[in-house]
């Protein structure tokens, strides 16, 4: 069994990038580097460490967070891999919320992309000190110092380079606070040879190591003196500013190299523990109490229980957690708490505790406060749940999970396997939030919903491979949404004469007024039930306030015009009209429900698809064609650029006509075409 490390010389980070641009390579050369693993699994080959799945290995991609560790020059490196596909965004997502850093890989031809930009907001939104890899330099077109500018125009980051490649790129690369030149021999670029820069190399190099210690300078006055009287300060110096500058969220350290070379990644890994937090370094967490106050959990291990279950994994036919402590510690047999809704305070025991590498699992007899560890024995504990003590509820920030944009119906092929299906989505759905299935009423089909097609043809594979369960799967659905077109009004007067058991009729009348109005997009629903009273003097009963907003909420379930989940539009309900004891909630919650829609319907359905933020890269040559087929799918072209006699096109589209577009962008460019997409909203187009 381990025992709990040492936090400052513990780095809990990540690395997220787009797809293709070389974050698993990375992770495999950092472990073999580090000692950590005794040979380096190729992705091609599918033999990378990281990527254990059979599905990643037969899809050549990353599609679940993988977890390890690593040691380097005293310290330990804990390591999420995450996925660069958009289809499994969920996994950057809540591994970003229980990190202390990220290394952000970019592709050095192509710079910022998509999915880039889509980590960079997961990275924001939490803070996260970063570092930048620059990869793929040894291939034609690739140039560092456009990454670089990508950087600072698409993501509004300063990136200061700590390691650059030399204008005509061979495989070193020059340590610009060390001034040497770092070339990587031996079989796998394990033999680090550093060397002093001569004249002429360092004078080409003058620029990045003057903006390098004007970044740093920023941080500390005593160097900026140095600087500015053009004298040479000691690299411990310019380390320590630097790392001040990282940790306040000024910079982004950038390293150059080409992983699958072997080059350019011990800087890295020097990079990730001096410039990167330890866990002790990062600002308190908010939680909640039921109480309604709020405290600040500080990473420690004295104090009350607090951490945040962020997976859940079935591990060998068993259900595990992921938790990253906040405070605290833990071990096997403590008794654990997991605050829900309405105050209700659900205990739990964990069983066992275990430090992950990828998909091996070592034994732990206790884990403290900053550590990322694996429990076994929670039934109940759900992605972004609190795990606290239970003379200590509290709960910190959860991780939220986007709605599901593409759906297909799915069927077990032998009706004897239908308990075995329901079992093994229930399993997928607890492992992977953006999963869901759902009854369709129409058809009385079970359909899958899940976040693209690779997503859900991902899921239809583990249903065959990992439970054993032969599936149909109908043809891509993809989910909509209902907005309305303008403004309107409208009554309903509820009368109804109900004839009873025995014998007797009841009376049901009641008058209700309602307006509904569109909003913005993204500006979700808005309900006001605060109607104006007929006969005046008359208060509502509380049965009767609930049957208001009832009834508005029954009005809101489908729009007019297909059916679908209605956003982006506020509903009034204006008046109210009673008639003493015949206006029962009953009779005020349908009132209420029929004029509101007969309100939507005279505003008039609009049916909103998911509209995707597009990325297409293509021959310059073929340009025109995919251009005027992208036009035909009634895509936004939002700008382009070509780089390299290759094109990448900006554009919004909607997802239904994007469906199987890969097969058709390979025919118009003889296979050389790609495209990737992103989730950006529902809208009318």
């Amino acid at each position: 069994m381990s025992k709990a490390p040492d936090l400052t010389q513990v780095r809990n980070i990540g690395i997220a990038a787009h797809v293709d641009a070389g974050k698993t390579t990375l992770t495999e050369r950092m472990l073999y580097y580090a000692g950590a693993s005794h040979k380096i699994g190729e992705v091609h080959e599918g033999a990378a460490h990281m990527d254990y799945m059979a599905e990643e290995q037969e899809h050549g991609i990353t599609i679940t967070a993988a977890v390890t560790r690593l040691p380097w020059r005293d310290h330990l490196i804990q390591l999420i891999d995450t996925p660069g596909h958009v289809d499994f965004t969920i996994e950057v997502e809540r591994s970003m919320r229980v990190l202390d850093g990220c290394v952000i890989v970019l592709d050095g031809v192509r710079g910022v992309e998509p999915q880039t930009e889509t980590v960079w907001r997961q990275r924001t939104q939490f803070r996260l000190p970063t570092l930048f890899f620059v990869n793929k330099l040894d291939r034609p077109g690739a140039d560092f110092e456009r990454a670089l500018d990508s950087v600072r125009e698409r993501l509004q980051a300063e990136p200061v380079a700590v390691t650059a490649p030399l204008p005509d790129y061979d495989g070193a690369v020059v340590h610009l606070i060390d001034k040497t030149c770092l070339r990587f021999g031996g079989e796998r670029g394990e033999l680090l040879q550093a060397t002093p820069c001569d004249a002429a190399t360092w004078e080409r190099m003058r620029p990045w190591r003057e903006s390098l210690l004007l970044a740093a300078a920023e941080m500390d006055d005593a160097l900026a003196e140095q600087v500015l009287a053009d004298q040479e300060p000691e690299p411990e110096t310019v380390w320590a500013a630097l790392r001040q500058a990282v940790l306040a969220g000024r910079i982004c350290p950038c390293f150059a190299g080409s992983a699958l070379r072997n080059q350019g990644v011990q800087p890295l890994l020097d990079g990730v523990v001096r410039l990167l937090p330890s866990p002790t370094e990062r600002p308190p967490s908010l939680a909640h109490r039921p109480d309604g106050d709020e405290e600040w959990v500080t990473m420690a291990a004295d104090g009350p229980l607090a951490a945040l279950a962020f997976k859940v994994q079935m591990w060998e036919g068993r259900r595990h957690v992921f938790v990253r402590l906040y405070r605290g510690t833990l071990e096997p047999g403590d008794e654990v708490a997991i605050p829900g809704p309405n105050g209700t305070l659900r205990r739990e025991r964990v069983a066992r505790l275990f430090e992950v590498d990828a998909n091996h699992k070592t034994r732990l007899d206790q884990a403290t406060a900053g550590q990322i560890v694996l429990l076994a024995g929670l039934r109940w504990a759900a992605t972004g749940d609190t795990l606290c003590a239970p003379s200590h509820p509290l709960w910190l920030e959860r991780i939220e999970a986007r709605e599901p944009v593409l759906g297909l119906a799915i069927e077990p092929v032998s009706a004897a396997d239908e308990e075995k299906l329901l079992d093994a989505l229930d399993k997928l759905q607890q492992e992977d939030p953006t999963l869901r299935v759902e009854d369709d009423q129409e058809t009385g089909q079970r359909v899958l919903r899940g976040m693209g097609e690779l997503h859900l043809q991902i899921a239809s594979e583990r249903l065959r491979r990992e439970f054993n369960v032969e599936v149909r799967v109908g043809q891509p659905q993809v989910v909509l949404r209902e907005s309305i077109g303008r403004a309107a009004e409208s009554e309903s007067l509820f009368h109804r004469l109900i004839e009873q058991p025995d014998g007797k009729k009841l009376e049901m009348k009641a008058w209700a007024r309602v307006r509904v109005e569109p909003l913005p997009r993204g500006a979700g629903v808005a309900v006001t039930v605060e109607p104006r009273i007929r006969p005046e003097g008359i208060d509502l009963h509380p049965t009767q306030r609930d049957a208001v907003a009832g009834g508005a909420e029954d009005a809101l379930v489908g729009g007019p015009a297909s059916g679908a989940p209605l956003q982006d539009l506020a509903l009034q309900v204006l008046e109210l009209e009673l008639f003493g004891a015949l206006s029962s909630p009953q009779a005020v919650r349908v009132a209420v429900a029929e004029a509101a829609r007969k309100a939507l319907a005279r505003a008039g359905g609009l049916i909103m698809r998911p509209v995707m933020r597009t990325e297409v890269v293509a021959p310059e040559s073929d340009v025109g064609a995919v251009i005027g087929d992208l036009q035909s799918r009634r895509a936004l072209i939002r700008d382009t650029r070509t780089v390299g006699g290759m094109t990448t096109i900006h554009c919004d589209c909607a997802l239904d006509r994007l469906l199987g577009y890969i097969t058709d962008l390979r025919g118009m460019t003889r296979g050389r075409g790609q495209f990737t997409m992103a989730f950006d909203r529902f809208d009318v187009i």
